[in-house]
Order: C-alpha cells, then structure tokens, then sequence
C-alpha cells in the first residue's frame, strides 16, 4: 500500500469531526506524517492540528520549534507548542523522564475524544522490541508499540508502523522535504541511539530483513497480549469488576500466573505503572496476611495495599500537611491541598453561617451524631470502613471548638455531618 493510501485508511478509522493532531518533533518521521496527513486532509477535510513539545533539553530545542512553526505555515496547519518540564529526578532516566513528560504535553493540549497521531516507524518498532528483551519484558513488553490503542480518553494511532525507515526517507526526498537532526540522535550512550547505530546495522548486515522480522515478532507477541488480556478481563469480571479493590481471597485462588497477570491488566485499567517482578511477588505474598493488618508494597509511581480482604491499587496520594488550615464560609468551592472540592455547609434555620476552620485530624476528635451522642471520630471512620490511608487525609470542619463535619476531599464527600447542619448540592 502506497504511503498516501495508508494515510487514507487511517484518517478514515478516525471518529468523524473530531480533530486529528499530529505530533511534531520537526525530524524526518514527524514533518513527513504531518506533510502526508495534511494533504489527506485536503482530500478528506477533517479538523488538523500539530503539537510540538519544546523539552528545553538541549540548545538546539529553540531551533526545532521555528522549524515546525515555519512547516506548518507551509502546510497551513494549527500549531500549537508546549513547554515540557523534564524531572530527572525521578529514576526512569532521562529518556523515560523526556517520554513522562512528553505525555503530560500531550495530555494538556489533545482533548479527550481527539487522536494523537505519532510517527513511529517500522525501524523503531525493531529497536523498542530489542529494548524490551534486554530488559528481560514479558509478553506485553514485547509487543512493543501497538498500532492504535486508547489513552486517557484519546486514540493514540502510529499509521507509520509498517514502514520502514528507508522508505520514509525516500518519500522525503521525493517531496523535496525538509527537516531538523536532533543531534542527541548521534550519541550512543542513550540505549536506543546504540541499537540505532551499531546494533541493528549490525544485525541488518547477517539478517538483510532483521528489522522487519523483529517488528513481526512484536505484533504476535500484540496478539499474545490481546489473548491474555482478555483472560485477565474475565477473571476481573469474576472477582467483581473492580480494577482497583480486588478481594484477596478469590485473588488468591487463582494460579500464580494468573495472579501476576490480573494485578499487571488492573494496573493497565488504572493507567498505574506496572509492579516490577520482585514487588509483585512482595505484593502476592501479602494476600493471606491478617485481616486486621494492613500491609502496603510500593513502587514507582504506585502502590498497593492489603486490608480487611481487599487488595487496594492506586496512585500514592501526598497527606495534608501538618499543620495547614484555611478559614471557610461554606457557601462555595474550596481548595484543599490535595484538589478542589464543589462541596457546601451550611446551618440549618436562618440566619448567616459563621466562618469555619478546615484543618487535618489530629487525634481525640469528637462529634455529635443524630440519635447517637458524641461519638469519636476515630471509631466513626472505624465503623464506615474507610481504609487507613484514607482516613489520614480527611479533612475536620470546626465552629469554634465543636466539630461540626468531616469531609473527604479526594472523593469530594462529607463523610459525616452533625445535627444542625446540612450540606447541599453546588
């Protein structure tokens, strides 16, 4: 199939009048897609817009962002840039930190039910296969790049995929196309820079068809992962449907293969990172502890915990900090540490509501509850069997030296409110 034509089918599997972006580095791969999806979209009128993430990374990142500015007026193509803000403190390195980022760019500007086209090519495809079996990747792993998949409420499509690096760079040529060379590109000690330059040519040498055997590699092993994640679905089904609280008794039932692979679908589900191997089996050792204890196993960017028969999945979530409070009115929107809440207090009976003092649990709490006295806040969360680690986060409402209600702020809830008081809806 001709590069315009598969550029033809791919528009067409495209929600119709949602927009189309394109993501733009100004390289070789990015400026041809956006070149080859601009014209379809001559042909095809469809919404199209590119986004270029400026990474500040490297002297030249000024220089890529004109470049891009400058093909899209040619091609009469929206532009839109965002200023990414790479962490490299956070461990993945500093292709992983750039790829993070990148993400959030993306998720910033592309709004949920639009498609971000990316220009991954057939070659990459080869080298993110051979990264992933060196660092020992399961099946998923080794599926690589899939086609198109969801994200976030977007459609990420690679329409390149099947095209080799080669034919792109002839395509280029023959369009008379320009385009930037990111000179981090050239140096090997970035792991995919060193399969780019010395070890795919290499293989390429003995293996004339290296790269596209490996891609063919990818897209069974895409196939294998489709089977298994259709099991995992299944047995999610059957242990309730909830990725993120699966019962620990019925998980641990199951063989420990499946075990691995239904907290690995789940963490998909939640868009969490996957536990490496030796925090899964960590964490799977915990499924018979004792129902009164809690245990928590926690890796990068998640964490799991064990309570009352329950496995908990999420996302670490920071405590309110010691010592914070705010003064409040009750009568609208309020912004904790931890998010906003579209929440409202007010007392029952006329008359204007007094300031309220919001702060964090510090022990000994009392309140009154209808019917019931006053009750210990302690045992009141005891008793809505509300996990530890939740309960660390509420946030206490005081009139003066009575507490008057307790609010969770992540769920954006009252988890209790006292007699004379009411709380309604924004």
């Amino acid at each position: 199939m001709s590069l315009p034509s598969l550029i033809d089918s791919a528009l067409a599997q495209t929600p119709p009048g949602r927009c189309v972006w394109v993501a733009l580095s100004g390289g070789l791969d990015s400026a041809l897609l956006l070149t080859l999806v601009a014209e379809a979209c001559r042909r095809h009128p469809r919404p199209l817009r590119a986004l270029h993430v400026h990474h500040g990374l490297q002297a030249a990142a000024d220089d890529f962002e004109v470049h891009c500015r400058r093909l899209c007026s040619r091609q009469g193509v929206p532009l839109f840039v965002e200023r990414a803000e790479v962490d490299l403190t956070t461990g993945r390195g500093l292709e992983g930190a750039a790829r993070e980022a990148r993400h959030a760019a993306f998720a910033r500007r592309v709004a949920p039910g639009d498609t971000l086209w990316l220009a991954q090519h057939r070659d990459d495809q080869a080298e993110t296969f051979l990264l992933a079996a060196l660092r020992g990747s399961g099946v998923r792993g080794l599926a690589a790049m899939p086609p198109a998949r969801a994200w976030r409420g977007r459609a990420l499509v690679r329409p390149l995929l099947v095209v080799s690096r080669a034919e792109l760079e002839a395509e280029a040529a023959r369009l008379g196309l320009a385009w930037v060379e990111d000179p981090s590109n050239a140096d090997e000690r970035l792991d995919r820079n060193y399969l780019r330059h010395t070890v795919l040519p290499g293989l390429t040498a003995r293996w004339p068809h290296a790269a596209a055997a490996l891609s063919r590699s990818a897209v069974l092993a895409g196939e294998a992962e489709g089977l298994l994640g259709e099991l995992a679905e299944l047995d999610l089904e059957r242990l309730g449907g909830e990725a993120a609280r699966l019962p620990t008794a019925e998980l641990a039932a199951l063989s420990g293969d499946r075990q691995r692979l239904l907290v690995r679908h789940a963490c998909a589900r939640l868009d969490l990172p996957t536990p490496p191997a030796a925090r899964l089996a960590t964490l799977l050792d915990q499924l018979s502890s004792r129902r009164d204890a809690e245990a928590r196993v926690v890796w990068a960017g998640a964490e799991a915990r064990v309570w009352r028969g329950w496995l908990y999945l999420l996302a670490p979530l920071p405590s309110l900090p010691e010592g914070w409070e705010m003064r409040w009115r009750g009568d609208g929107p309020l912004r904790t540490p931890l998010g906003g809440c579209d929440v409202r207090l007010r007392p029952n009976g006329p008359g204007v509501a007094a300031v309220l003092r919001l702060c964090p649990r510090r022990g000994g709490e009392r309140l009154a509850l209808a019917g019931r006295g006053s009750r210990d806040l302690k045992r009141r969360l005891q008793e809505l069997e509300m996990p530890p680690w939740e309960r660390q986060r509420v946030v206490v409402v005081w009139q003066g030296e009575t507490v008057v209600a307790v609010l969770d702020p992540v769920g954006e809830r009252w988890l209790v409110v006292a007699p004379g008081w009411r709380s309604e809806a924004p």
